[in-house]
C-alpha cells in the first residue's frame, strides 16, 4: 500500500468583494488590480466567522466525500497563520466542532506553504501506521489582518479553507515524492510585526499598525521566480520523471502574473494549471487545497494522473508534493 489523498473538500465565505468595491476602498482602479494580479474578486469571512469555522466546513465536505465520520479520523492537522487565538491551537477548536475526539491534533504555521508541509507530515504519520487516517486542513482569514491603505497586500489576500483526507491507497496511486525547504535569511519579506513575545500587543503597536500583514512584494516575486522552478524540476527528477510528464499543476494562488512566470520557467506549459485566484484571490494556506478540491470535484483529475502540488511563501518556504492521483479508485 501507498499513502495518498482519499478525498477533498473546501469552503469559501459567501461575502464576495469585487475589484470595483475594493478599488474604491484601496485607492486604485479595478483595471489596475486585475492587470497586476489577474484577480477579479475574492471572499471575506462574515463577522461571526473565524478561521476554525471555515476549516470545519471544508473538513465536513471532505469527510462526506470519503464517507467517513469525524470519529474515524486519527490525526487532525490545521495549517494556518491566522488562527482563532494565540492559544489554544485552532485544530482543537476544529476537533471540538467536528466531534473528532479520537484524533491527535496540532497546528502548523508555514504561511502559504503550510498545506503542503502538513500533507507531508500526514504522509509520514500514515506511513508509520497504515490503518490511520489524517485530516489535513489549510485555512486562513486574511481580511482581519490587512491594512487597506497598503495596496500591495490589500488587493491580493482573502479568506477560505480547504481540506484533504490522507490514508493508505493501493499502489501505484498516492504520494510519489515530496520536498520541503526553508530560507530563514528571507524571513523579513513576509511578516506581522507585533503581537508576539518580541513585540507584545499594546496601544502603541496598534496605533502603529504593527498587527497588520506586511510583505515586500517585489522581493517575494524575485524569490519565487528564482527558487521555485528549480525546486519543482528537482522534485520531478527525484521521482525519476521529466517535468513535462506532469499532467496537473496545483500551485499556491499567490498572484496570476507570478504564476505565469513560474509555469514558463518550470516548463509546465503542457500541464493543466489549476487556478482559482481570479475568483477567490490569495487565500494563504487554503489556496492549494481549494484549487485541488475544485479540480477533483469538476472531474479534471483522473486516476493515475500525475499531480504536482506547490506551496511557497512566508518564511521564506517552499513545499512541493508529487502524486499519482488515486482519490477515485
Amino acid at each position: 500500500m501507498a499513502t495518498g489523498i482519499l478525498a477533498t473538500g473546501s469552503y469559501l465565505p459567501k461575502h464576495e468583494v469585487g475589484n470595483e468595491e475594493l478599488a474604491e476602498r484601496v485607492g486604485v482602479t479595478a483595471e489596475w488590480i486585475e492587470r497586476k494580479t489577474q484577480i477579479r474578486s475574492r471572499r471575506y469571512a462574515a463577522p461571526h466567522e473565524a478561521t476554525s469555522d471555515l476549516a470545519v466546513k471544508a473538513a465536513e465536505r471532505a469527510l462526506a466525500q470519503a464517507e467517513l465520520t469525524a470519529q474515524q479520523i486519527d490525526y487532525l492537522i490545521v495549517s494556518t497563520s491566522t488562527g482563532d487565538f494565540p492559544q489554544p491551537p485552532t485544530s482543537y477548536l476544529v476537533q471540538h466542532a467536528l466531534g473528532a475526539y479520537g484524533a491527535a491534533c496540532f497546528d502548523i504555521n508555514v504561511v502559504c506553504s503550510g498545506f503542503v508541509y502538513a500533507l507531508s507530515l500526514a504522509h509520514s504519520l500514515v506511513a508509520l501506521r497504515p490503518d490511520a487516517r489524517a485530516l489535513v486542513i489549510g485555512a486562513d482569514v486574511y481580511s482581519r489582518i490587512l491594512d487597506f491603505t497598503d495596496r500591495k497586500t490589500a488587493i491580493l489576500f482573502a479568506d477560505g479553507a480547504g481540506a484533504a483526507i490522507v490514508a493508505a491507497l493501493p499502489e501505484p496511486y498516492g504520494i510519489i515524492a515530496s520536498d520541503l525547504s526553508s530560507r530563514g535569511d528571507a524571513h523579513h519579506l513576509i511578516r506581522v510585526e507585533a503581537g508576539g513575545s518580541r513585540t507584545p500587543a499594546s496601544a502603541a503597536t496598534l496605533a502603529e499598525g504593527g498587527h497588520f500583514f506586511r510583505m515586500d512584494g517585489r522581493a517575494v516575486r524575485d524569490f519565487v521566480t528564482e527558487h521555485v522552478p528549480p525546486a519543482l524540476i528537482a522534485l520531478a527528477h527525484k521521482a525519476g520523471l521529466d517535468i513535462t510528464a506532469i499532467d496537473h499543476f496545483v500551485p499556491h494562488q499567490a498572484n496570476g502574473v507570478m504564476l505565469d512566470e513560474v509555469v514558463a520557467r518550470t516548463g509546465l506549459g503542457a500541464a493543466q494549471t489549476h487556478r482559482t485566484l481570479t475568483r477567490y484571490g490569495n487565500t494563504g494556506s487554503a489556496s492549494v487545497p481549494v484549487a485541488l478540491d475544485e479540480a477533483h470535484r469538476t472531474g479534471a483529475l483522473q486516476p493515475g494522473d500525475l499531480v504536482l502540488l506547490a506551496g511557497f511563501g512566508g518564511g521564506m518556504s517552499i513545499g512541493a508534493s508529487l502524486l499519482a492521483w488515486g482519490a477515485d479508485t
